[in-house]
C-alpha cells in the first residue's frame, strides 16, 4: 500500500470511526420517532428487574438488530411510496387546476362564438329568402347585384367558419371535462396509496420503538455497538478494496452547492416525507440540497435512480448521490474521502457515514 493509500486510508478510518460510528444505526428511510412516557417508563421497569441485570446474548440482541433493520427497512420503503404519491398528487392537483382554467376560457369562447352565429343568422334572414336569380332579375344594378351576392358568400363562408369553431370548442371543453374526471380519479387513488404507505410507514416504527422498548439499559447500549460494528465492518470492507484509489473525480460548481447545503443541515432530525427546513429523509435531503444548487431532480431516491444518469463508483464525485438497497430504498450524498451525508432514519439526524457502510446499488448524478 503507497503513502497516498495509507494516509486517504487512514483518513476515512478517522472519518468512519469518530463521526459516522458515533451515530449508531443503519440508515434507512423514515420519522423521528417522539420518546413516549410508556417507552421510558418500560425501560426502568426492566432495569429494576432481575433479567434487566443480565444482558441478553449477543447473538440474541443481533437477532434484534436484524429484526430492527428489516422494520425500519419496510417504512423506508413505504416512505418512498408515500412520497411518489404525494409528489404525483401535487402534480394532479396542478393538472386539475389548469384544466378548470381552460374549461372556463373555453365556455367563455363558446358563448361569444354563439352570440357571433346569432348575429350572423339573424343578418342573413333580413337579407331576404329569394333566390339569388329573381334578386338578379329585379335589380336595376346588375354590377351593385353581384357585388351583394360576393358579400353573402362571403358572409356564408364566415358563418361555416364559425360552426366549424364552435364544434371544436365544444369538443374541446367536453375533452377537458373528461381529463378532468380521470384526474381527480388519480388524485383519488394517490390519496389511497397516500394513507396505505402512511400507515404502514407507522405501523412499522411502532413495532420497532416497542421492540427497542423491551431491552434492558445494557441491552440497548449493546444493540448500539452491534449497530455501529455492522457499520464499521462494512466500511472497511470496502475501502480494502482500494477503490479510493480509483476515486478521485472533482466536484462541480453545482455539486459543491450541493455539497455545502446537505452538509448544513447536520444535526437535524429525520423525518418521513419530510423535506426542510427542520426535518428530512433522505431523498428529501438530497432533492433539495440539488434544488438549493439550481437542478431540481425527482423527490425519491427510486426516481432518482431511474432518472438520473449511472455513473460508475470509481467515476463519483463529491455531489454524486449513492442508491442503496436493492430497492433503492435508501440515498445518501458523496462528499468525498469515502464518506457520505445522509438522513439516516428514525431517532437519527442527519450525520456523515461511511459511504460503503450499507449495500450499494449504484451511483447517479444529477447535473451530468
Amino acid at each position: 500500500m503507497g503513502p497516498g493509500k495509507r494516509s486517504a486510508y487512514a483518513a476515512v478510518t478517522v472519518v468512519c470511526a469518530v463521526t459516522v460510528l458515533a451515530t449508531a444505526g443503519t440508515a434507512f428511510a423514515s420519522p423521528t420517532p417522539t420518546p413516549s412516557a410508556s417507552a421510558s417508563g418500560s425501560a426502568s421497569t426492566s432495569a429494576s428487574s432481575p433479567t434487566a441485570l443480565t444482558p441478553a446474548p449477543n447473538t440474541d440482541l443481533e437477532a434484534v438488530r436484524q429484526k430492527l433493520d428489516t422494520l425500519y427497512h419496510d417504512a423506508a420503503v413505504a416512505t418512498d411510496s408515500y412520497n411518489a404519491a404525494e409528489e404525483k398528487a401535487q402534480q394532479q392537483s396542478a393538472a386539475i387546476v389548469d384544466l378548470a382554467n381552460k374549461i372556463v376560457q373555453g365556455q367563455q369562447k363558446l358563448d361569444e362564438l354563439k352570440k357571433r352565429a346569432g348575429a350572423a343568422a339573424a343578418a342573413q334572414y333580413r337579407g331576404g329568402g329569394l333566390p339569388d336569380e329573381a334578386h338578379l332579375l329585379l335589380s336595376d344594378n346588375p354590377q351593385q347585384f353581384l357585388d351583394g351576392a360576393g358579400r353573402v358568400l362571403q358572409g356564408q363562408r364566415a358563418t361555416k367558419g364559425l360552426i366549424a369553431e364552435m364544434t371544436q370548442t365544444q369538443q374541446d371543453l367536453e375533452q377537458y371535462a373528461a381529463d378532468a374526471s380521470t384526474q381527480w380519479k388519480r388524485l383519488e387513488a394517490n390519496r389511497k396509496a397516500k394513507d396505505s404507505a402512511r400507515k404502514k410507514i407507522k405501523a412499522r416504527i411502532a413495532e420497532a420503538e416497542k421492540l427497542e422498548s423491551k431491552l434492558a439499559k445494557e441491552e440497548k447500549k449493546r444493540l448500539a455497538e452491534l449497530e455501529e460494528e455492522a457499520a464499521y465492518q462494512a466500511q472497511t470492507s470496502w475501502l480494502s478494496s482500494g477503490i479510493l484509489d480509483e476515486i478521485n473525480g472533482k466536484a462541480s460548481a453545482q455539486g459543491k452547492k450541493a455539497v455545502a447545503f446537505a452538509a448544513a443541515q447536520m444535526g437535524k432530525p429525520y423525518e418521513w416525507g419530510a423535506e426542510g427546513p427542520k426535518t428530512y429523509d433522505c431523498s428529501g435531503l438530497t432533492s433539495q440540497a440539488w434544488l438549493s444548487a439550481g437542478d431540481p431532480i425527482p423527490r425519491t431516491s427510486q426516481e432518482q435512480w431511474k432518472q438520473l444518469k449511472h455513473i460508475d463508483v470509481k467515476d463519483m464525485r463529491p455531489g454524486d448521490l449513492i442508491i442503496y438497497f436493492d430497492d433503492a430504498s435508501h440515498v445518501g450524498m458523496y462528499i468525498g474521502d469515502g464518506a457520505i451525508v445522509h438522513a439516516p432514519r428514525p431517532g437519527r439526524t442527519v450525520t456523515i457515514a461511511g459511504a460503503g457502510s450499507m449495500p450499494i446499488l449504484g451511483v447517479v448524478r444529477p447535473d451530468a
